[in-house]
């Protein structure tokens, strides 16, 4: 019955409508590069910064998506305190493996090089992504050479948050498998092989009604991060599909899974340790 609710609810334009309430403040299609895909928008809460400071990356199988359709995440986070930056990014055809962790990476460098002038903090920088999204997010905070690449600090993301995120599988369409490369070997296209003992704290979520992404997508990656002494916490929500998931970030869908408030929680939590390293190395 919640499924039906809201799979009746969930339509883009509907939450983003809702969104438009939220007395946040909005700056659209700022370019972090030369493509007409490198564009992001920028979601300020009302209240004097410096904030914490989120990417949120969408999912679209690396095939499609627009950072408009996402106007009731970056409204809820920033209603929640936190600066929350949706970039888009190129997608196949026009890129395959690894240009669409590329740009990811190019669209940190501008919110971590930026950061000041929107009121957030550049030393709170967590990355969100959901479904493909959340796979391009995991390889940008697992993988140090794509931050790298753009002369970012290391240890830059102080957190993870993945939603629903496909993290250790194998391309299954012939799509995909040209995305990731025939004749590629798969593990350097894999999150869960960059598990490392230094990897920032990860928040990995999915609905058990999940027919898209695998759940267990999340527990291996936990499991192989705290193998390596790393920390990963995994939440399961029995009502949530994997659309409802990402929904659910808007008021109207908050019923299905407290997914909202859990990423906030996780957030807060990484900033408070962020402060506390701080003082105690001041």
């Amino acid at each position: 019955m919640l499924e039906r609710l809201a799979a009746s609810l969930s339509p883009a334009r509907l939450l983003n409508a809702l969104a438009a309430i939220a007395p946040v403040s909005l700056d659209v299609g700022i370019a972090y590069g030369p493509s007409d895909r490198h564009r992001l928008d920028i979601y300020r809460p009302p209240a004097e910064g410096p904030h914490p400071l989120a990417v949120f990356i969408y999912g679209g199988g690396w095939e499609e998506g627009d950072r408009g359709t996402y106007r009731f995440v970056g409204s809820a986070l920033a209603s929640a305190g936190i600066v929350t930056v949706i970039p888009d990014y190129r997608v196949y055809p026009e890129v395959r493996f690894p240009g669409f962790i590329e740009d990811g990476a190019a669209a940190v460098r501008w919110a971590y090089q930026n950061a000041s002038s929107f009121s957030a903090d550049p030393e709170q920088l967590v990355l969100i992504g959901h479904s493909a999204g959340a796979h391009i997010a995991a390889m940008l905070a697992l993988d140090p050479q794509w931050l790298r690449a753009e002369r970012l600090p290391n240890n830059l993301v102080r957190g993870l948050v993945g939603l629903a995120g496909p993290y250790d599988f194998h391309p299954d369409t012939p799509t995909r498998r040209i995305i990731f490369g025939l004749d590629r070997d798969r593990a350097p296209t894999q999150p869960i092989s960059f598990a490392r003992d230094d990897a920032p704290p990860a928040l990995l979520v999915s609905g058990r009604g999940d027919r898209v992404v695998d759940p267990g997508n999340a527990t291996r990656l936990a499991r192989r991060l705290d193998d390596v002494g790393a920390w990963a916490e995994v939440k399961f929500y029995p009502h949530a599909s994997h659309e409802s998931l990402i929904g659910a970030f808007s008021p109207a869908l908050r019923f299905v899974a407290p997914v909202f408030r859990d990423t906030v929680d996780f957030i807060a939590r990484t900033a408070t340790a962020q402060r506390a390293y701080e003082r105690a190395t001041a």
